[in-house]
């Protein structure tokens, strides 16, 4: 195995296993307070919906993609890719839905009070759950296409007009279907993405008015709060788009070319996977309730070992 293949691999591993473990600890963590709370929060509804479509992700594109890399052939058959591809697509549609979905109810949270937005701040929360049955119906529809070009890698060369995976090949067969889907899948997504970008443009020019109103004047603390949940909010959305961009400047290359290289297919895995394995770990430096829960858990431990320890002394 050279150099560049096994820095590849490397670098695909602890992206693959840190980002499964963080979006596994924010849901276990969401599990404890739903256990323990009579009910959840809407913004860590949609905070755990968001760390379960991450987690899809990566279980679904990142795991095949480093099982080849390191040289693992023959991983799935036919009907295996056309579901993980399926899954994937839907996992990813959903991540960019629910980032900006979190970023306008976010802005609609600490808009200005008035009547009308009153009557909705109130409302709400009731939308949260139908939203995300809507965005799954949605995408799992827009998504339906994918399985029927998806097929195992098979023996020679690869056909143009095809997006080799390495674990699987998503064959287009001629450059009209290749060009429609791409431009449909960049364009889903530029519009969600556009709208998140929008909607915490605004969470900014709140926060900027806000913290010249409470210059001088200690914080009420459901407007901390609201800051620091708003600020993490923002820094989501900046995340996403800074790898929405890389990934999207590699996917406007790969559109213009009828053979794309195995290096820059694995490049845009990368990137476009970025999103899922970071954006846990913000979450939980940023929410409290999360941090709380990895504490008390990391205490029991040492007090289980701490325990376990003198009973060993004593004997």
């Amino acid at each position: 195995m050279d150099l560049c293949v096994t820095i590849k691999g490397v670098s695909f591993l602890l992206q693959t296993g840190l980002g499964i473990l963080g979006n596994l600890l924010v849901l276990l963590a969401y599990a404890h307070i739903i256990l323990v709370e009579p009910r959840m929060q809407p913004v860590d509804t949609i905070l755990c919906h968001l760390a379960f479509a991450n987690l899809m992700l990566l279980l679904t594109r990142c795991v095949p993609q480093t099982m080849t890399v390191f040289g693992l052939r023959d991983l799935l058959n036919d009907p295996g890719c056309k579901v993980v591809i399926y899954a994937y697509r839907i996992a990813r549609a959903l991540s960019v839905c629910i980032t900006c979905m979190l970023s306008v109810f976010q802005a609609v949270t600490i808009a200005p009070a008035g009547p009308r937005v009153s009557r909705l701040k109130a409302k709400l929360p009731q939308f949260v759950i139908p939203t995300f049955a809507w965005l799954w119906f949605i995408n799992m529809a827009v998504c339906i296409a994918a399985p029927f070009f998806s097929i195992a890698p098979r023996n020679g060369t690869v056909p143009a007009f095809t997006l080799n995976l390495g674990f699987c090949h998503v064959d287009f067969r001629d450059n009209l279907s290749y060009v429609i889907n791409g431009v449909a899948v960049s364009g889903r997504d530029f519009v969600f993405v556009g709208a998140m970008l929008g909607s915490s443009g605004y969470i900014l020019v709140l926060l900027h008015q806000h913290s010249r109103k409470v210059r001088g004047i200690r914080r009420a603390q459901g407007s901390a709060m609201e800051t620091r949940a708003a600020k993490t909010v923002v820094t989501l959305v900046i995340l996403y788009a800074v790898f929405f961009g890389i990934d999207n400047v590699i996917w406007i290359y790969m559109l213009t070319v009828a053979q794309v290289p195995p290096v820059v297919a694995d490049m845009r895995v990368f990137f476009s996977s970025c999103y899922a394995s970071l954006s846990p770990f913000l979450i939980i430096t940023s929410n409290k309730k999360i941090k709380a829960r990895m504490l008390c858990a990391a205490t029991d431990h040492e007090l289980q070992s701490g325990n376990t320890q003198d009973s060993s002394d004593k004997v």
